[in-house]
């Protein structure tokens, strides 16, 4: 079967300190280190023996905190993205890391989703660092989180990067009816999705990916149908792919998180980003540079 995994391991360390995340500048311990490492290790060899199963999987590494800065994740990346039963694979990642290790990437399978923190990184180096994937014609979207205080840097960022790389922002809903209709307006001429993800989406009761070809698995194997629902539905590698898959609607009222409402049928999202969808690039923002023209 075909299937999206997303993966979150123990991991939940940073190296920043952004005010709206709870992971800034949290240190996780040795031991914790050493057991996310663990699982991780574990997840790649159940996904290495899913070949002889003929799954075909795309795979999402969004942990609590920053994983490119442990060699295990870029590892299990590079190793990952040169499989041939894995189809993508894709990282959140602030970009802060060395990016020596990319050039051993399968460029046509491997993906950035680029966070972009005003206040915790220089412009500059950010964009040097943007522009080093885009020279090897690796694949990445840049999003950032729309608060007022980074507006101005939010789309200065826009016109700094090359205008077929994505950048999209995240709306801020730790406070409710944040935007006033100029503001989205206005955040709306940098993404022109942005609006989309404004809103909260009906769900309860409604049809999904999630617990039927799209997994959230935990590192200890424990498999949830999305992150915002506790329920657990099973265990990844007693089970498999085909002892979880099951239609489930969803148990939630709202969904308003990317990584899930993109997995509801009835969006019209889905169409917008078509192969793109998991690294959050529309099918409109192919890298000219592959081809030999960059659009700066």
């Amino acid at each position: 079967m075909k299937a999206v995994l997303y993966y979150r391991g123990s991991l939940s360390s940073c190296n920043y300190d952004c005010p709206y995340c709870p992971f800034s500048k949290n240190k996780d311990s040795k031991e914790t280190l050493m057991k996310d490492k663990q699982q991780l290790e574990t997840f790649v060899s159940w996904v290495r023996d899913q070949e002889v199963e003929r799954h075909e999987l795309s795979i999402f590494f969004n942990p609590y905190g920053e994983a490119l800065v442990h060699r295990w994740y870029r590892e299990a990346i590079t190793e990952l993205s040169n499989l041939s039963h894995v189809n993508k694979v894709a990282v959140q990642t602030n970009l802060s890391v060395k990016l020596d290790w990319t050039t051993e990437l399968n460029k046509k399978k491997a993906a950035f989703w680029v966070t972009y923190h005003p206040g915790q990184t220089k412009e500059s180096f950010f964009v040097s660092q943007c522009m080093k994937l885009y020279e090897q014609g690796i694949s990445f979207s840049v999003g950032t989180v729309g608060l007022r205080s980074a507006f101005e840097d939010i789309e200065h960022i826009r016109k700094v990067l090359p205008k077929d790389v994505y950048v999209w922002v995240n709306a801020f809903k730790d406070r409710s009816n944040y935007y006033t209709q100029e503001e989205i307006e206005r955040l709306s001429r940098v993404d022109p999705y942005f609006e989309w993800n404004v809103r909260d989406y009906d769900s309860l009761g409604k049809k999904c990916g999630a617990g039927s070809n799209v997994f959230y698995v935990q590192g200890p194997g424990l498999v949830k149908r999305c992150y915002k629902d506790r329920r657990v539905i099973g265990h990844l590698y007693r089970e498999g792919l085909e002892g979880l898959s099951a239609e489930r609607l969803c148990g939630m009222k709202k969904c308003g998180c990317y990584i899930g409402y993109i997995h509801m049928p009835e969006m019209p999202i889905r169409e917008v980003y078509g192969d793109g969808l998991l690294e959050r690039i529309p099918t409109g923002y192919v890298h000219a540079h592959r081809e030999g023209e960059a659009l700066v």
